[in-house]
């Protein structure tokens, strides 16, 4: 088994012998574009003032680029499509795990790059690690993570490489895809025997009056239309609303409401900081352990 592999190896890179030209082909069509990719990205850069746009502008070149060489690579070796399969996997048999993990990411980025399951800036989560998209590569891409040590949904300042190969084996959540808002909640504590009716009628005026989550249910029903076409999805209710919850002593009222992703932490920060203002003007009751 060895020797045969060294066998195929030596006959691929053979002077003498047309594979060896084509692999050279390969490497040079590779290196031609992305000399010409950084080029067009160092002329284009100095007409684009804010360099969000020029990190963008070069994330839309690394994609055609991509897609420029996987074409061309498909050119090269076309007319040895057969043997090249039949190569790759027979080398990827014998020689390594790594090489098929290599050649793994490579598909799944290409799929990234087609199906779009994400896209940069979505808020994502991957094996248990959520964050924002800044870097799709061919092999992997970045996130900015957001909570995990930090509380609320806040960046915590670490960018994770993951590999492409994980949006085949590992489950995949986009806060993004098909609608741009999530619903989040907050329970609040009332006691069991104050004016349960007054307390929610004031905390979902509170919830209403908040600039953010006022503007986003007149958002959804044109969101949710758009949807419909792709996923079954239903949402017969789009304000926010209050469930009441008795438990022991107390009662609980969770308060649900839509809000973006990323706007999350700064919402109920402004919930909470308004309700214990109305707690201290006495037109709310919040619950006190005895």
């Amino acid at each position: 088994m060895f020797k045969d592999i060294l066998s195929t190896i030596e006959t691929i890179f053979s002077m003498d012998n047309e594979y060896f030209v084509l692999v050279i082909r390969t490497i040079l069509l590779i290196v031609v574009l992305k000399l010409i990719s950084k080029l067009i990205v160092m002329i284009c850069a100095k007409n684009i003032k804010t360099s969000r746009k020029i990190f963008l502008f070069n994330h839309r070149v690394t994609i055609l680029l991509d897609i420029a060489i996987y074409i061309g690579i498909f050119l090269i070796w076309s007319k040895y499509l057969k043997d090249l399969i039949t190569i790759i996997s027979f080398v990827s048999a014998g020689i390594t795990i790594a090489m098929r993990d290599v050649i793994f990411n490579l598909f799944a980025g290409f799929f990234i790059n087609t199906k779009k399951p994400f896209k940069l800036e979505d808020r994502i989560e991957v094996d248990g690690i959520k964050g924002d998209v800044v870097v799709i590569n061919a092999l992997s891409f970045k996130i900015l993570e957001v909570g995990d040590r930090i509380n609320g949904e806040q960046s915590s300042g670490l960018i994770i490489n993951i590999p492409n190969s994980y949006i085949f084996t590992k489950a995949l959540k986009n806060y993004n895809t098909a609608f741009k808002y999530i619903w989040d909640e907050i329970v609040v504590k009332v006691p069991i025997d104050c004016d349960i009716d007054k307390n929610k009628k004031e905390i979902l005026k509170i919830v209403n009056e908040n600039g953010i989550v006022s503007r986003i249910p007149k958002k959804m029903n044109k969101a949710i239309e758009d949807a419909s076409l792709d996923y079954r999805i239903y949402y017969n209710h789009l304000e926010p609303i209050i469930y009441t919850k008795v438990v022991d002593d107390y009662v609980e009222l969770d308060v649900r409401f839509l809000v973006h992703p990323k706007k999350e932490r700064i919402v109920e920060d402004d919930i909470w900081n308004k309700i214990l203002k109305k707690y201290k003007e006495g037109k709310i009751n919040l619950y006190k352990k005895s």
